[in-house]
């Protein structure tokens, strides 16, 4: 599946630092972070119905990415809050939008892997674009050959700009014609997409990796909480692929393309023996939050 381009974004305003751009003078330095090194974290988020859907939890995450790689001056949450609502304005958008938001750490003075040479601070980049969820029918994955990193190399925790080790995997799914990359652990166990995490359910039971070679999604913790709310047996577990191939349901879950239901793994047709769903009570429950719950925009 690939993204097409929507007229509705041709004019839109974009956030660069403290302006806004229309997107064709969008630009930052060649010496920024970003580029030079991919030395940024971002979040992405969804406004349905003139509210920012879980907005503080992704903030969160973005000040614990940013901590974690040790960016000084990292703006407080009601300064990128202002700065969103900002950009929204300007673009005159309330509902079904998606937000890509970066923040880099900065323009460097000089080429340089070494952090203390971007001394203009922190760059915060927000790029709204009118976007329903991206998959519109079943994913098909194949196992990639690339492993999902882990804490010993490089923590998915880290919500960062670095996405080669997710490209490349990608890159996997492409060249077999399908839509998505599963990825495994270093030890062989089911991760996550390329993109998104991954439940299974089997007997009504549902599962989902642990998260430590994977990121902890905003959506996955989600998913989590409504299957504790609606007295859903759910466990956190190693998930081999014999496991999942035999699921009788497998979806994905992100801001990108909410929850997607997978039909086949390598393969393997995903067929529900036990006639047991889980996946559409919590995807109705989720459908509901959406409605109500988020920061509300000012205007």
């Amino acid at each position: 599946m690939v993204q097409t381009y929507n007229p509705k974004n041709k004019d839109i305003q974009i956030y660069i630092g403290d302006q806004l751009y229309h997107r064709d003078n969008a630009k930052i330095s060649v010496f920024d972070s970003s580029v030079q090194g991919g030395d940024a974290v971002w979040e992405g988020l969804r406004v349905y119905n003139g509210r920012i859907f879980s907005l503080d939890r992704h903030l969160q995450r973005l000040q614990e990415s940013a901590k974690a790689v040790a960016f000084t001056d990292i703006p407080t949450n009601e300064t990128i809050k202002k700065a969103i609502f900002e950009t929204l304005q300007a673009n005159k958008m309330r509902d079904g939008v998606h937000i890509r938001m970066t923040l880099t750490r900065g323009e460097k003075y000089t080429s340089s892997m070494d952090p203390r040479v971007s001394e203009k601070g922190p760059c915060l980049i927000i790029i709204p674009e009118w976007k329903p969820p991206v998959f519109d029918k079943p994913l098909r994955l194949v196992t990639s050959h690339i492993r999902r990193n882990t804490p010993q190399f490089l923590d998915s925790k880290i919500h960062h700009n670095n996405l080669l080790n997710n490209i490349l995997a990608k890159l996997s799914a492409i060249q077999a014609g399908v839509d998505a990359a599963l990825m495994l652990d270093d030890n062989g166990f089911v991760s996550e997409v390329n993109a998104t995490n991954i439940f299974m359910s089997k007997n009504g039971v549902l599962y989902t990796s642990h998260a430590d070679s994977c990121l902890p999604g905003i959506t996955r913790g989600l998913v989590l909480e409504i299957a504790n709310e609606l007295g859903i047996p759910n466990k956190e577990k190693n998930i081999s692929l014999t496991e999942i191939y035999n699921a009788d349901e497998v979806f994905t879950t992100g801001t990108m393309g909410e929850l997607t239901n997978v039909s086949e793994i390598d393969g393997r047709i995903i067929t529900n023996n036990s006639q047991k769903t889980v996946k559409d009570k919590i995807e109705a429950n989720f459908y509901e939050r959406i409605k109500t719950e988020g920061e509300e925009l000012p205007f």
